[in-house]
């Protein structure tokens, strides 16, 4: 199975930031912006240091009947999220995004720095993709193209 540097490697954009001082108004508009549901938490320095997804705001914002003009999103984000390295498994990144519950993990360095995310959408159009693949291998044999 491929890792988790394969997925990040055909992925064409960076991964969205924001910081813990930012409303929930701004870094929702962020995240429909570029068509995301979630973003990285991260420090002055870029440390990252949460994640902030759709989930938040329903759970921990509109559930809460908190104003997403004045609530920031350090008040409300994932602390210490879970993470993995580039050197993972997807198949492991697909256990512990359905054991835990979650469609986003950071992927960070072996020194902690954010190199990107991962979400349950790359990890299922990458499967799709290695299917369709095997799938025109299998035409090519059955029908001696190959």
């Amino acid at each position: 199975m491929p890792s988790v540097a394969e997925i990040l490697s055909q992925k064409t954009t960076s991964v969205v930031s924001v910081n813990p001082t930012m409303t929930v108004l701004d870094a929702t508009q962020l995240m429909n912006l570029h068509r995301i549901g979630s973003v990285c938490v991260v420090d002055d320095a870029g440390s990252l240091i949460g994640v902030f997804s759709e989930r938040d705001v329903l759970t921990r914002v509109v559930a809460a009947e908190r104003s997403p003009n004045t609530t920031v999103v350090g008040e409300v984000m994932t602390s210490d999220p879970c993470t993995c390295t580039e050197e993972i498994d997807l198949d492991e990144v697909a256990e512990v995004m359905r054991d835990r519950r979650v469609r986003h993990i950071p992927v960070i360095d072996c020194n902690g720095a954010l190199k990107g995310m991962i979400s349950i959408g790359d990890i299922n159009a990458h499967r799709v993709s290695q299917q369709d693949q095997h799938i025109q291998m299998l035409n090519d044999y059955v029908y001696g193209r190959a």
